[in-house]
């Protein structure tokens, strides 16, 4: 090919070639480097051979790159050659080399608040709705008007971490936000320092945000020392406590409420369970309630008299299939009874009891029936605790029917409350649902 010493001023004088796309001029001082000319730009080249194979490649674009530094990369690019090296690998590797540390740089900024709401996503699916709104309860920012009563909202417990990057969690990071959520709600601080263990091992397991968390952020004596030490509740109904419990709950005035609570202890389930029951769950003709089961995904109980006759006065709203409706709700059906239960058991003057304590009273009053331990946990959805439980006893819905009712009936009698009369449903008689089976019970005098 033609050569011509290249000069600053042939450079600003190049003109391509008339009828041609692109002409170049190669530098006779410089092996390999070129110009190239188009109607538009011009820009400087490097052309060589490696291996036998020939390669073009551009060095940039003359009004970025003077003539000499041109002529010094040329150089350094024919060095490359010679040594058997293509430059177009070397300039693809440092070009990946280069997006690689952006992309490190951009996900070391990446933060707690960031994340958060990323990994609720992700996991969700497999939460109960309980568990769902834990996780965003303890990020709340706060500072909104409380939906109940006056003044705003506090922030959750994770709320002061959500500005750290999460190479910023340190475990001297995590120990002094325990120490200061521990002076005021150890029991909540306890829950975040749960949901947040679960998020950062969660963490390490995506490639997004692996390795941005300190390996230490946990396992430390400083953060083992901070969490506080959370006891097993074991609030629960007493046998002489079921009279005062019953009177109080049948008194509060949302009857939606009021049978929720009693089906909660007749039934056993977890709260959510319960909660998120909808009217195709419920066969009236067959007894039996099919629920949202965390551990199995769904499992069948028997529909017994007592709760069969609060679930058929509920009302029913259109276009509303929850059985435990709530018309101001925005889901449509109730989402904390925990008020209500509360301030009946306070007047009562009942010692404080949870909404899973109904659930704990349950397996704990139908000892007094004599009912066998494997039915009492296929009623509550436990796993089976033993071989025979697991692999050999499968109970027919007709045998848990017959332990449950005699469950319900005993403990309905410990709270002064016994059965009047009974009108069983005919699948014959066209009947609507709220009328299928009706139970009433009566307070009995003491």
């Amino acid at each position: 090919m033609a050569s011509i010493s290249l000069t600053a001023q042939r450079v600003e004088k190049a003109v391509c070639e008339a009828g041609k796309t692109q002409s170049f001029l190669w530098d006779s001082s410089t092996p390999g480097l070129g110009l190239r000319v188009t109607s538009g730009s011009k820009a400087y080249v490097f052309e060589g051979r490696v291996h036998g194979r020939s390669l073009r490649m551009t060095i940039g674009d003359v009004r970025v790159w003077p003539l000499g530094k041109a002529q010094d990369e040329a150089r350094r690019l024919q060095v490359l050659c010679n040594s058997g090296v293509d430059p177009r690998l070397q300039r693809s590797e440092q070009a990946a080399e280069i997006e690689a540390a952006r992309v490190e740089a951009k996900r070391a900024e990446v933060t707690l608040g960031y994340a958060w709401p990323i990994y609720i996503e992700a996991c969700k699916g497999g939460w109960g709705e309980r568990h769902l709104q834990d996780h965003i309860e303890v990020a709340h920012p706060g500072g909104q008007p409380k939906k109940r009563g006056k003044g705003l909202t506090v922030p959750g417990p994770l709320a002061s971490l959500l500005p750290d990057r999460l190479s910023d969690l340190t475990s001297e990071r995590i120990a002094k936000w325990l120490g200061k959520e521990v002076e005021t709600r150890a029991t909540s601080a306890a829950k975040a320092f749960r949901l947040l263990r679960a998020f950062l091992n969660w963490c390490a397991s995506e490639n997004d945000y692996k390795g941005l968390v300190p390996s230490d952020a946990l396992d430390n004596r400083k953060v083992r020392d901070a969490v506080p030490s959370v006891r097993a509740k074991k609030d629960c109904l007493q046998r002489e406590q079921l009279q005062g419990w019953f009177m109080a709950v049948r008194q509060i005035p949302n009857p939606v409420m009021s049978a929720y609570l009693q089906a909660l202890l007749l039934t056993g389930p977890r709260p959510d369970e319960l909660a998120s029951v909808m009217w195709p769950d419920i066969d009236f003709q067959w007894k039996s309630i099919t629920l949202r089961d965390k551990v199995e995904g769904e499992r069948v109980i028997p529909l017994t008299p007592y709760v069969e006759s609060l679930l058929a006065s509920l009302p029913r709203i259109y276009d509303n299939p929850w059985v435990f409706s709530s018309a101001r709700a925005e889901s449509g059906r109730i989402q904390d009874p925990r008020f209500a239960h509360n301030k009946a058991v306070a007047e009562s003057g009942l010692p404080h009891m949870t909404l899973h304590g109904l659930r704990r009273s349950f397996n704990t009053l139908s000892e007094w029936c004599d009912v066998p331990a494997g039915v009492v946990a296929q009623i509550m959805g436990h796993k089976p605790s033993a071989t025979a439980e697991k692999h050999y006893r499968q109970r027919p819905l007709d045998l848990l029917r017959k332990w449950h009712t005699q469950i319900e009936d005993w403990i309905l009698e410990q709270a002064g409350l016994r059965r009047q009369q009974q009108t069983l449903y005919s699948p014959a008689q066209p009947l609507p649902v709220a009328v299928r089976h009706y139970a009433e019970f009566e307070r009995v005098d003491s």
